[in-house]
């Protein structure tokens, strides 16, 4: 079987979907398949979309609805971004895209529903963290002051940086912050730890470190982030607002609103910091059932 998947995974620090690109396609190919990403053969047996927008070669979706057109080959379209955090325009192409895919697969039920998509070929497919995160998760008791984390290679402002901000500001002796990743220009903390984008294993050991992870990102479509946290054995913190990340942390966390009352959040999550921790620690979720998934829909479609 030959697989056209639309993006080239990026070494380095990058965001959720490229990891999967990334163990996807290394996966097709441990079981004797071959995987390209270039649309310049003629026998292509799938094109995966992981992303409708044009790359940086100019091809974006209309060319595989132009290869489908003329081999008939069948389109799986995976929705990750919806354009919520400031690109609109992305969800109307995705809004246009759907109808023309054979089959969709949405990493999360708010994703499916956020997305407006009212047909019954589409499967949903949670995320799931990457093995080396488990390496260093440790069943430690905190001790004051009280360690909170976050981590995100996107710098738009609906990743929560209001928020992380007034935590900055509101610092007291009896908790510590510190921010992994971009940071949106002339944005500065003042209190809190900085660390720039990493790769997987020193953000693995650097989250492990920690206490209590805090997300207060809005509308996310299949939020990453929190599955490496809780990977590490951290309780999080996130955001009610903030999408797909209710539905993965479960029992796992606690949302809070917004500034009103992410501070007495805080408190009650270390109130019960040890049934959080429980649950966190028994957390065991693996990217390679999500890849295992997206080969079973591959070889069925």
């Amino acid at each position: 079987m030959k697989v056209y998947i639309n993006r080239r995974p990026v070494v380095g620090p990058w965001g959720g979907g490229n990891k999967l690109v990334h163990e996807l396609s290394k996966k097709i190919e441990q079981e004797g398949d071959q995987v390209f990403f270039d649309l310049n053969r003629s026998d292509f047996d799938i094109l995966f979309c992981v992303d409708p927008r044009p790359d940086d070669r100019g091809i974006w979706y209309k060319h595989l609805l132009n290869y489908k057109e003329q081999f008939g080959t069948k389109i799986i379209h995976r929705v990750g971004d919806l354009g919520t955090h400031g690109k609109p325009e992305l969800l109307d192409l995705v809004k246009q895209c759907l109808p023309f895919s054979d089959h969709i697969i949405f990493p999360s039920f708010w994703a499916k529903e956020f997305s407006g998509f009212k047909g019954d070929n589409y499967t949903v497919i949670q995320n799931r963290p990457k093995q080396i995160f488990y390496r260093f998760k440790k069943n430690k008791k905190p001790k004051k002051p009280f360690k909170i984390v976050t981590h995100h290679w996107s710098n738009n402002p609906k990743k929560g940086f209001d928020i992380y901000s007034f935590l900055d500001e509101n610092l007291s002796d009896k908790f510590q912050f510190t921010y992994i990743g971009r940071v949106p220009d002339g944005f500065s903390f003042k209190n809190s730890t900085y660390v720039p984008p990493i790769i997987d294993e020193e953000i693995a050991k650097q989250l492990s470190q920690n206490d209590i992870y805090l997300s207060a990102s809005r509308e996310e479509a299949g939020a990453n982030h929190v599955l490496e946290a809780m990977a590490c054995g951290l309780p999080v913190l996130y955001h009610s607002e903030g999408g797909s990340i209710g539905e993965y942390v479960s029992d796992r966390g606690l949302a809070f609103d917004g500034k009103i009352d992410i501070l007495s959040k805080l408190e009650m999550m270390i109130e019960k910091f040890d049934l959080y921790k429980d649950s966190c620690l028994s957390y065991n979720e693996k990217i390679s059932t999500t890849v295992q998934k997206y080969i079973e829909v591959i070889c069925q479609i």
